[in-house]
């Protein structure tokens, strides 16, 4: 069983990117909860609210919070449903550790078209935790999907650890060139 929660169009931004040589982007984001006992109602998702705010609070239009229990057929289902025809970010929460039923990561990877480690890496830096984690970051298609614990207070961590970059990774996944931003090291060089 898998819950949805879908908000208006209007809440959809063209926000400036932080980037002064980057265009305005449009940054949309929705929210996947993993977590048997959520799906079921018999836990509140705790993780959903957080994440939500803290994306809105970065300039982000959440447009859907979808919840589905643990495994690779409802997660995989679910990713491949949120990404269709969507350009934006996919924030998941939950099934990325070592419990048996954890299989985000392995749900992600069915979905995803590229790995984007470096994401993945930098999530798992922002706690000694991290390095039990299992998560995976990668494109599909348009969008990007990110994997983040079901801890609320890790799953704000990891997502605020990538949230300066993933307008500039937008811009890139629309197919345009842009230029490298020369405060990330790059310079006005278009990349293709």
């Amino acid at each position: 069983m898998a819950i949805h929660q879908r908000w208006s169009p209007d809440e959809i931004r063209r926000t400036e990117s932080p980037s002064r040589t980057l265009d305005v982007v449009e940054l949309v984001a929705k929210i996947l909860i993993v977590s048997d006992s959520a799906a079921a109602g018999t836990r509140a998702d705790s993780a959903g609210p957080l994440l939500r705010a803290r994306l809105v609070e970065a300039g982000f239009g959440v447009v859907e919070l979808t919840i589905v229990s643990d495994g690779v057929a409802t997660v995989e289902a679910a990713l491949r449903t949120m990404v269709q025809g969507f350009s934006g970010v996919v924030v998941t929460s939950g099934g990325t550790g070592f419990s048996p039923r954890d299989l985000t990561p392995e749900a992600t990877m069915r979905v995803i078209d590229r790995e984007a480690p470096g994401l993945s890496e930098a999530m798992r830096l922002v706690n000694p935790l991290g390095r039990l984690s299992r998560a995976r970051a990668g494109t599909a298609d348009r969008s990007v999907i990110v994997n983040c614990p079901g801890s609320p207070k890790g799953a704000v961590e990891c997502l605020d650890s990538i949230l300066d970059v993933l307008p500039h990774a937008l811009k890139l996944l629309q197919g345009e060139g842009s230029p490298h931003p020369p405060e990330t090291g790059g310079s006005t060089i278009t990349s293709s």
